[in-house]
């Protein structure tokens, strides 16, 4: 098969875990098979590097240089604990001081100029994946397996200049990323590649969002034609809750992109929510595995659901960190365009509308926003509004909730699911602030107190018996 496999953080999150990741790889390259690696940084420094930007904005240069001291530190030790040969040893760790070097003048340029752009920020963040790629490169050269490791820019991954957030060119990437990758894999050679890092047009560095590993991955996966795309992590595979809130959930042997992508929103931890764009399209299969529990064939991921499936609802997810944010006003009933005003006004503060719900009143809109964004939200609106006439007389918000979503594929056209779930949270004694419903029928999501979202995702998990599936 051909293969792209991809490592998060806790699988490379130690030189310990990174040989066993280079003995995985080798292991499947002895089976005949042809495969590309993309790998994340080592666990924890993604988010000190963008602590550390912050610090140099503020001209913390002595916090600059203690920073990258134990930057160095921590992936030299790494290196001798994941390569036993000490000529590779020397050759990665010669590659780590280079790079932490260039890292370090680019923090110390920040703290001269006091400024930190989202260009220089994806810049900085870059070097995660650059310090990390060239030892898990070394620690599959130990043994004793042809390799060549790339950063997403040299692999060829273009995308648009939306620094932070960049979308891939998927024909011109594609063009460049077989160009450059299809001749090492003809010949047994095992490209390693920087999740999370490409480039656009013009060659600046650019990424593709936190977590953005796993949409590195499946744009490789698309670009090389590959057999499957494996997402290595530290779960076995997609649950049908978190097993922390439901000890008795289970792990789904199949889902559907539309399923798995409802799932990755709501923060399955085993995917990033953009990532099944390219596959979906061109029909790549991806499937979630255990670095830790191998045998496990995991999640796998398909354009269909599994057909012998026959449960309604598949899983159930709960989303914190959410505010509830309520728009009223008489002067909006038969106002066309006055909805628009409101998503206007918070589209330009940069404020996303995660679900939304409105009477047919017209009068009121609820929608759901990141609960840090509320206080944003609240003010701007209140603003910009009044001067649209006064479209708006009254906002409030409530910042105690948590969203659940109930999620299957086979619940289109399934009746009784919705009544199954209210009226299970109603036995509960618990009220339900807001609903929404897509015409899909693939998710049904509603909101309730967040003091009241353990219970109910307990109680939804038993309802529809997915411990037992």
């Amino acid at each position: 098969m051909k293969l792209v496999m991809k490592f998060g953080g806790t699988s490379v999150g130690s030189g310990v875990n990174i040989r066993h990741v280079a003995g995985l790889v080798t292991k499947y390259a002895k089976e005949n098979n042809k495969i590309a690696v993309v790998v994340s940084a080592l666990a924890g420094v993604t988010n000190s590097l963008i602590e550390t930007s912050f610090r140099a904005q503020k001209s913390d240069e002595k916090y600059i240089q203690a920073f990258t001291k134990t930057l160095l530190s921590k992936h030299t030790d790494a290196i001798k604990e994941a390569i036993t040969s000490e000529i590779i040893q020397k050759e990665v760790i010669e590659i780590t001081e280079k790079n932490i070097a260039e890292l370090e003048k680019i923090l110390i340029g920040i703290c001269y100029i006091g400024e930190l752009t989202q260009k220089s920020k994806d810049y900085v963040m870059s070097f995660g994946e650059r310090l990390s790629a060239p030892i898990v490169w070394g620690a599959i050269k130990d043994h004793n397996t042809q390799t060549q490791w790339f950063t997403g820019k040299d692999a060829g991954i273009v995308t648009d200049s939306n620094f932070g957030d960049a979308d891939p060119l998927m024909n011109y990437t594609t063009h460049l990323v077989r160009e450059r990758l299809e001749p090492l894999l003809e010949k047994n050679i095992i490209p390693i590649v920087t999740g999370f890092i490409a480039a656009n047009q013009d060659g600046i560095v650019t990424t593709v969002g936190r977590g953005g590993s796993d949409y590195t991955s499946t744009i490789l996966g698309v670009a090389l034609q590959a057999d499957e795309v494996w997402i290595w992590t530290d779960v076995d595979g997609i649950m049908t809750t978190d097993p922390k809130i439901v000890p008795t959930a289970q792990m789904l042997s199949q889902l559907s992109y539309k399923e798995a992508t409802e799932m990755a929103i709501f923060g399955a931890k085993a995917m990033h929510p953009r990532a099944l764009g390219p596959v979906s399209k061109a029909n790549v299969p991806v499937r979630i595995r255990n670095t830790n529990n191998p045998e496990n064939s995991g999640t796998l991921i398909t354009k269909e659901p599994q057909a012998d499936a026959k449960e309604a609802a598949k899983a159930v997810a709960m989303l914190k960190d959410v505010a509830m944010l309520n728009v009223y006003g008489a002067a909006m009933v038969g106002a066309p365009g006055s909805y628009a005003k409101v998503f206007d006004v918070l589209g330009k503060n940069g404020i996303n509308v995660m679900m939304i719900s409105a009477a047919a009143s017209e009068a009121n809109i609820s929608m759901i926003i990141k609960r840090d964004l509320l206080g944003r939200a609240i003010s701007n609106l209140e603003i910009a509004l009044q001067e649209h006439g006064g479209i708006i007389s009254e906002v409030t918000a409530e910042d105690d909730v948590a969203v659940i979503a109930t999620i299957g594929a086979n619940m289109k056209g399934t009746l009784g699911v919705a009544s199954k779930i209210f009226s299970a949270v109603a036995k509960k004694g618990i009220n339900i602030r807001m609903i929404a419903q897509g015409s899909s029928e693939l998710n049904i999501s509603f909101v309730v107190k967040e003091k009241d979202g353990i219970a109910v995702v307990q109680t939804i998990h038993e309802e529809f018996n997915l411990g037992k599936q």
